[in-house]
C-alpha cells in the first residue's frame, strides 16, 4: 500500500472519529444534570457514610476515628443486630422469591387477556404499590379488640372467645408483616414484566411450534424466559431492593420496638440508631453492611438469572 493511500486511510478514519464524536456530544450534555444529581445525592453520600462508619459521631462532638470499632461493635457487642440481621434473612428469603415468581407469573397470566381487560387487571395488582401507606387497611383487618375484622370473623364463628392481639403477639407477627410486603410487592417488578411479555418477538413462538414446542408450559420455559433475562433480572435487583430495606411495614404495624423485636431488620436498627440514639458513625457502619450484603445477593442473581450465550 503506497504512503498516499495510508494518509488518506488515516485521514478517512479521523473524520469519523470526529463525526461520531460530535454525535456522542448532545448525549453528553443531556447526561450532565442526571449525573451530577446522582453524584451529590447518591455517590457522595455512599462515600460519606463509608467514611463515616470509621468514626465515633454524635452530631454534635467532633468525630472521633476509631478504626474498625464499629464493625467489631457490631458483631461482638450489639446484642439486637443478629435478631435483625436474621429477621432480615427471613424476610428476605421467604417474601424475595414468591414475590419475585408472583409478579412474573401473574404478569404471564394476565398478558393472555385482551388489552382492555390486561389494562384493568394490570391496575388491580400494581394499585398497593399506588395508594402508599394503603396497609393501614392491614390494621384494622388485624386491629387487637373485636372490632377488627379478623377477630370479629373468628368470634362470629365460635373459634374464638376473646379477641387475638395480632401485632402484640412475637407468634403472628412476623407472618403478618410478610403477608403485607407481599401484598404491596407487585410494583415495578410487575409492571417491568408485563412490558417484557409483550416485547418477545411472536415469531419465536412460531419457530418454537415448528420445533415441536406444544403446550404454553413448555413455551414459556424455552422461549419466553430466555427472552426475559434482563427483565428477570431487573425485577431481582427489585425485588432485593425491596425485601432488605423493609422498614416502615413493620414499625407502622407492630411499633418500635416489636415485642421480643420479632419483625425488626436492619434499617430499622439503622434507623433506631440513626435517629434515634445519634449515634451516626456506627449507624454509618450498619448501613455499609447492609450495603455490602444487597451487593453480594445481587451478584449471585445476575450469576443464576444471566447466562452467557
Amino acid at each position: 500500500m503506497s504512503a498516499k493511500a495510508i494518509s488518506e486511510r488515516r485521514l478517512g478514519k479521523k473524520r469519523i472519529s470526529f463525526a461520531q464524536d460530535a454525535l456522542r456530544a448532545p448525549f453528553v450534555v443531556m447526561l450532565l444534570p442526571f449525573l451530577l444529581l446522582f453524584t451529590v445525592f447518591t455517590l457522595l453520600p455512599i462515600g460519606a457514610s463509608v467514611v463515616l462508619s470509621f468514626f465515633d459521631y454524635d452530631v454534635v462532638n467532633t468525630p472521633q476515628f476509631v478504626g474498625l470499632g464499629n464493625y467489631l461493635r457490631m458483631f461482638v457487642n450489639d446484642y439486637e443486630f443478629p435478631i435483625a440481621v436474621g429477621n432480615t434473612l427471613k424476610f428476605a428469603l421467604v417474601t424475595g422469591p414468591i414475590s419475585f415468581a408472583l409478579a412474573f407469573l401473574l404478569a404471564w397470566m394476565i398478558n393472555e387477556f385482551g388489552p382492555k381487560t390486561r389494562s384493568l387487571l394490570s391496575f388491580l395488582f400494581y394499585s398497593p404499590a399506588l395508594v402508599g401507606n394503603g396497609y393501614f387497611i392491614w390494621q384494622i383487618m388485624f386491629s387487637g379488640d373485636s372490632y377488627g375484622y379478623i377477630n370479629s370473623l373468628l368470634i362470629s364463628m365460635g373459634l374464638i372467645t376473646d379477641p387475638i392481639q395480632w401485632f402484640r403477639d412475637p407468634t403472628y407477627t412476623f407472618t403478618i408483616v410478610m403477608i403485607v410486603q407481599l401484598w404491596m410487592s407487585m410494583g415495578i417488578s410487575f409492571l417491568a414484566n408485563i412490558a417484557g411479555l409483550n416485547n418477545v418477538d411472536e415469531a419465536m413462538y412460531e419457530a418454537g411450534a415448528i420445533d415441536g414446542i406444544r403446550n404454553r408450559w413448555a413455551e414459556l420455559w424455552y422461549i419466553t424466559v430466555p427472552s426475559m433475562k434482563s427483565i428477570l433480572l431487573f425485577s431481582a435487583v427489585m425485588q432485593v431492593q425491596s425485601t432488605f430495606s423493609i422498614s416502615s411495614v413493620a414499625t407502622t404495624l407492630t411499633g418500635f420496638p416489636s415485642v421480643n423485636h420479632s419483625t425488626e431488620t436492619i434499617l430499622t436498627h439503622i434507623t433506631d440508631v440513626g435517629t434515634v440514639r445519634f449515634d451516626m458513625g456506627y449507624a454509618s457502619a450498619l448501613s455499609v453492611f447492609l450495603f455490602a450484603l444487597m451487593m453480594i445477593v445481587r451478584l449471585v442473581l445476575g450469576r443464576l438469572l444471566v447466562t452467557k450465550d
